[in-house]
């Protein structure tokens, strides 16, 4: 496969990860970076061989020389920037929480299908090799029918005021930012819930500090899972059936080991041997679709995007969880 160019619209933390991981490919490579101050561009760009530093998002998506955007900035700005490159004709892989919103998704869905232009979520779990594996056991039937889902993603954030973490007007809380992971985690083994229900607390800006939510699903199956932003928490998810479980150590969003507990004693160990911070599989699975033709990946389609933001939309309905910037 020839070399796959990619343009990054922001530079903060997770941008910056992403193009370090990219240098763990053969393939992939940054050619432009792109902020609203062009000095933050031009630092990382600095650190970027052979990308150029822009001072505009628009210049990025101009490029001829950009294959894909990978749209980095805060979660509200999420549909306005991929709107902005699927509109110049530019695949875009859009940062989780895809959007603030089910009704933003399916904007930018119809956005994509529109100009016939790739459209995946960076929800980069679902890329990486541990999760592949979990597919092919749930798939194999050895847990036997899936009866409950545990997991669980805390960090203690909020005392570092972090503004989008902290502001409403960025959409911040731990749901959007970390509660995202168990949520897609349980529709990626169950699928949509019937039922929801949801519990938080909010802090005196209006965001949620933690949030707790039991799924119910039509099979009697059930997915328990909480986030918060005050306290590190395990991290670890579970999948257990009738004839066994699924053990994924912390952090189980990010590669790590796993364990296959079964009733009749057998345990298999799947170690973690994966190397850097696995980024990179998002982008290796972009640059397969673009080059397929296709406009969404199997791992990620938009039908999941789009009912893991109702979820949310849901727990934010029960929690009374709201943004200035929804509109």
């Amino acid at each position: 496969m020839s070399n796959f160019r990619w343009g990054v619209i922001g530079t903060g933390g997770i941008a910056r990860a992403f193009i370090r991981d990219l240098t763990m490919t053969e393939n992939q490579s940054v050619v432009a970076i792109g902020s609203r101050t062009l000095s933050k561009a031009q630092d990382l760009s600095a650190e970027t061989p052979g990308s150029i530093a822009y001072g505009s998002y628009e210049e990025v998506v101009r490029d001829n020389n950009v294959d894909a955007i990978y749209v980095a900035t805060p979660h509200p700005y999420h549909k306005e920037h991929t709107l902005l490159a699927l509109n110049a004709s530019k695949p875009v892989l859009c940062e989780k929480p895809f959007a603030i919103s089910a009704r933003e998704t399916q904007e930018m869905i119809d956005c994509a299908i529109k100009n016939n232009v790739a459209l995946l979520e960076a929800m980069w779990t679902r890329y990486l090799p541990h999760i592949a594996q979990l597919r092919e056991i749930l798939a194999s039937g050895v847990l036997g029918k899936i009866y409950n889902i545990q997991a669980d993603h805390g960090q203690r954030l909020a005392d570092r005021n972090i503004p989008r973490l902290v502001e409403p007007e960025l959409a911040g809380g731990a749901l959007l930012d970390l509660g995202i992971y168990p949520i897609s985690f349980a529709h990626l083994v169950l699928g949509t819930p019937e039922r929801i229900t949801s519990t938080g607390v909010l802090t005196d800006r209006g965001v949620d500090a933690q949030t707790s939510a039991i799924f119910d699903y039509a099979d009697g199956a059930q997915a328990v899972i909480s986030t918060n932003m005050i306290a590190q928490t395990p991290c670890r998810a579970v999948v257990s059936g009738l004839l066994g479980r699924l053990e994924i150590d912390s952090v189980f969003y990010a590669p790590t080991s796993m364990r296959l507990i079964l009733l009749d004693g057998t345990i298999t160990h799947y170690p973690h041997t994966y190397q850097g911070h696995g980024l990179r599989e998002q982008a290796i699975e972009m640059a397969r679709v673009v080059h397929s033709g296709a406009l969404e990946s199997p791992l990620m389609p938009w039908s999941q995007t789009l009912a893991v933001m109702n979820t949310l939309d849901e727990i934010r309905r029960q929690i009374g969880l709201t943004y200035p910037c929804e509109n």
